[in-house]
């Protein structure tokens, strides 16, 4: 029975990110939220807790407003659809491994950056591009987290200094067995054409010129 809730778990946690992750068109929503509801059911069944009767869109029906003739038919269809997922469970014929598989081949890994500080001398405006990057195929693997960074020395919005925080998400297997993985810093300058430019009526403001780049390995 614990490997059975287990494996049970494992298929919970997987669909419970990809529902958390909103790029699932409206049908493949709705689909995944059945399958959701029905493994909860299932598991509801296999520990002998309470039979949970449910509508079409998988919500509990509340006995207060729902009639009890249509309590006694959501009940019978509940106890069918369960007893029918039971024959099919008990027909499969799954290695004892199975659940340690699909826990490892669920898209939930994720990389947690806190962005402490930027100490580099520029003299003006900077942006911070923040991605990942794998070395090996040159290419960026990530979206891009914006930092937009003051010549004092501070964020430009100064209410997110010690808050700037970002979490690359959906990460899957594929991208934890490349060799190498790093976190790349792109520093973009805004300002002047020439950082000598002292008269602001004479030079153009606001050019995005290019400034450096910094790098660690994270894998």
């Amino acid at each position: 029975r614990f490997q059975q809730v287990q494996s049970m778990m494992c298929d919970l946690m997987e669909w419970r990110s990809q529902l958390l992750s909103g790029t699932l068109p409206k049908d493949e929503l709705k689909e995944l939220k059945q399958k959701v509801t029905s493994k909860i059911d299932y598991g509801n069944k296999v520990l002998e807790l309470d039979l949970i009767v449910r509508d079409e869109d998988g919500n509990i029906l509340d006995p207060d407003k729902t009639s009890v003739i249509s309590l006694f038919h959501a009940h019978e269809e509940a106890t069918n659809k369960i007893t029918e997922r039971i024959k099919e469970e008990m027909s499969k014929d799954q290695p004892d491994y199975a659940s340690y598989s699909r826990l490892s081949s669920s898209p939930t890994h994720s990389l947690y950056v806190f962005v402490r500080n930027f100490v580099c001398r520029i003299g003006e405006d900077a942006e911070l591009f923040m991605s990942l990057y794998d070395p090996q195929k040159s290419t960026i693997i990530s979206e891009n987290y914006l930092v937009r960074w003051g010549s004092r020395g501070f964020p430009k919005e100064i209410d997110m200094l010690n808050n700037l925080k970002v979490v690359f998400t959906d990460l899957g297997n594929k991208d934890l067995s490349r060799d190498k993985i790093y976190l790349i810093c792109q520093i973009v300058r805004v300002g002047t054409m020439d950082l000598r430019d002292s008269n602001s009526k004479k030079c153009t403001q606001g050019l995005r010129r290019p400034f450096g780049v910094a790098g660690t390995a994270v894998s």
